[in-house]
């Protein structure tokens, strides 16, 4: 590993401070040419290479397009994006980490929050071009023996995922609309008479005041810990939204706290900077000061003192509707309408907010600085301070999850891969999205399943709880004025049943993998050219996933399909998951060769497969309501292999170990 630094650095969360991971610092860096240019009135790096033809690119995290990022232009700056498209060049992560996998193989992380933009083979120019839109950052390379030793390296020096509760690897239902009472009930029952399992349920903005934060709207919600209450003792948790902008309210117990600290965001004047998000015009915490961060971690307090142990962080890149320099300031204050607004501030492949961003400035170390320079941190640190009051809050782990990021966030909360739509597209992007996340540390993530936008239907979301049975976040999430999406909406629920019980029963192997990997640095989601680097055809092949030590996935991604064609790079073991008449789950278990195979996959059933001469494990509790009615260490093998390594703890201590690692048998299990 080694430390090339230009300029005076600013200092992010990138690298794990309890890193052990040897880096030598150096002048003269290989296989990158260096030039300096000006962009849009900033001096900056331009960092560039000639590829050779069968290079291949890996990485960026959260971007668009395939596993293989060469043929497009990626641009890290953080983006409220809720129409996605192939094109679209930034998504609400900056993950500035690559790999160049060919003759030459290294890795390479440009640790700086200003925007960057990455042209990979963009229009067939045969070159890698790295542009950095400032004169000041560190640049991390990695030289290894293969992509995926390159990866393990950078997750040892940016650190381990922070640690979800067990409940957290189950099945989540949420939707835009859902505010009160009778939602919740709704949703849960609609689970339960249906014995469709799950663990928790997302409140959106409309279970607040008027939208605003740290508050509910007493109305629909007269009583949220005896609601919480009663819906742990049925095995659910409810998990509310938070989003980054506080309401300009005198009197409202945050904001005045906010505006007395000075914890707020200014203008160039060191007046605090107005926005407008759903509840009118706010104020932007300014994250950047540890005060502020520490301030903004206390107001979850009034939500976890009634049972709240889970929430997911939204509208923080930040996203800004209008601001005070928009001219309509006055206009109006609190009445969002988005059918208005977004066709005017969703600019096609561009960021809405991106004057604003110039016009307002954090206050770091005694300086002012223009949040734009420093703008992919933003929803990093609000992660950073909603993890540090949590941690304070409540007993054991928590759910934590976020739509912007930087790499380092990972080690304080997850993300989720934001608005996209109820499309195939989507679908497919969802699988070629995740072996990149885990790349970039970002383990505990997933995309909203059967997608948030238009409408989904029965066939699309059974394809995608297919896949998201093998995402550490399984989450069915939904728009506003979009069809009812949860599982028991679409008429019979045998097929739906079956593919979350499958999930369920998968859960013993992916916590333990969730587990390991973490506890060891590794990836948990893989290309499958990453385990087979030496076979060309797995090197191309991108649409099926390595997911833990032992399994891969191919996903049936074509809409009115029934079969699909998969590659087995080995001799592997294939798996059969379908229900019997009476409920019963099977595995059916063969030996496939080597080579090409046409796969027949029904809607109500998944078909994945194991490494020749492995095994996993899955659960024995198999009419498990949620994961509070399962016990891990009731589990039994599958596939050929003659053991299994297993992660058993109680899903909610912080601390990992290695003691924790027990071996399983067909004999039975032993530490």
């Amino acid at each position: 590993m080694k430390l090339y630094t230009f300029g005076t650095p600013f200092e992010t969360i990138a690298v794990d401070p309890n890193s052990t991971e040897e880096v030598r610092e150096e002048k003269v860096l290989p296989y990158l040419e260096i030039s300096r240019d000006v962009v849009d009135e900033t001096p900056s790096l331009v960092f560039t290479r000639k590829l050779a033809g069968r290079d291949v690119v890996y990485g960026l995290g959260e971007t668009m397009r395939g596993i293989n990022k060469r043929g497009g232009r990626y641009v890290s700056y953080n983006t409220d994006c809720p129409h996605h498209y192939q094109s679209m060049p930034s998504m609400y992560g900056a993950h500035n980490f690559i790999v160049i996998d060919g003759e030459e193989k290294f890795g390479v992380f440009f640790d700086t929050p200003s925007r960057v933009t990455f042209e990979i083979d963009y229009e067939n120019s045969g070159e890698l071009k790295v542009i950095c839109e400032t004169e000041d950052l560190r640049l991390y390379l990695i030289e290894e023996s293969s992509a995926l030793e390159i990866s393990r390296a950078f997750l040892r020096l940016i650190g381990p995922s922070f640690l979800p509760p067990l409940w957290a690897f189950g099945l989540g239902q949420s939707r835009w609309g859902y505010g009160g009472d009778e939602d919740v009930e709704r949703v849960f029952k609609g689970y339960r008479e249906n014995e469709l399992p799950l663990d928790y349920i997302c409140l959106d903005i409309d279970y607040m005041d008027r939208y605003i934060d740290f508050t509910t709207n007493t109305e629909k919600l007269p009583d949220l810990g005896a609601l919480s209450a009663r819906m742990k003792e049925q095995g659910i948790r409810l998990v509310p939204i938070i989003d980054a902008g506080i309401k300009v309210e005198p009197g409202n117990k945050t904001y005045d706290e906010g505006l007395e600290g000075g914890y707020f965001s200014v203008k160039e004047n060191g007046e605090p900077f107005h926005a407008a998000v759903w509840p009118g015009m706010t104020h932007f915490p300014d994250f950047f000061q540890p005060e502020a961060r520490e301030w903004f971690g206390r107001q979850y307090e009034g939500l976890t003192s009634q049972g709240i142990e889970g929430f997911w962080n939204d509208m923080n890149e930040p996203s800004i509707f209008y601001s005070e320099f928009e001219g309509q300031k006055s206009q109006w204050l609190g009445d969002i309408v988005i059918n208005k607004l977004f066709p005017d501030r969703q600019e096609k492949g561009e960021v809405s907010a991106y004057r604003d961003y110039k016009r307002f400035y954090h206050k770091i170390n005694g300086q002012l600085v223009q949040h734009h320079r420093v703008h992919n941190l933003y929803g990093a640190l609000m992660t950073v301070a909603s993890a540090g009051g949590l941690e304070k809050q409540v007993d054991g782990r928590y759910l934590l999850f976020s739509r912007a990021s930087y790499i380092g966030a990972h080690r304080y909360g997850g993300i989720w891969t934001g608005d996209n739509s109820s499309t195939y597209e989507m679908l497919r992007q969802n699988l070629l999205m995740m072996p990149s996340l885990s790349m970039c540390g970002f383990i505990y993530t997933g995309a909203d399943t059967g997608g948030f936008g238009e409408n989904c239907n029965r066939q699309l979301l059974l394809r995608w709880l297919a896949l998201s049975a093998f995402t550490p976040l399984e989450r069915n999430h939904s728009a506003l004025h979009t069809r009812e999406q949860e599982c028991y909406a679409f008429g019979d629920t045998t097929a739906f049943r079956a593919l979350i019980r499958l999930r369920y029963l998968l859960i013993p192997y992916l916590y333990s993998e969730f587990m390991k990997a973490n506890l060891r640095r590794d990836m948990l989601l893989r290309p499958i050219a990453f385990d087979f680097p030496n076979d060309e055809r797995a090197l191309r092949t991108e649409d099926q996933v390595m997911v833990g030590e032992s399994v891969m996935i191919a996903p049936v991604l074509r809409e009115n399909s029934l079969t699909r064609r998969v590659y087995l790079p080995e001799d592997m073991q294939k798996v059969r998951y379908h229900l019997t008449e009476s409920g019963e789950p099977v595995f059916d278990v063969e030996l496939w060769k080597r080579g090409e195979h046409t796969v027949n996959v029904p809607l109500d059933e998944v078909v994945f497969f194991i490494k020749k001469d492995a095994a996993i494990i899955v659960s024995t509790d198999e009419k498990a309501m949620s994961t509070n009615e399962m016990d891990l260490s009731h589990v039994r093998l599958l596939g050929e292999g003659a053991s299994y390594e297993q992660y058993l703890d109680d899903g909610r201590t912080k601390v990992m170990a290695e003691e924790n690692i027990r071996t399983v048998t067909e004999a039975g299990a032993t530490a």
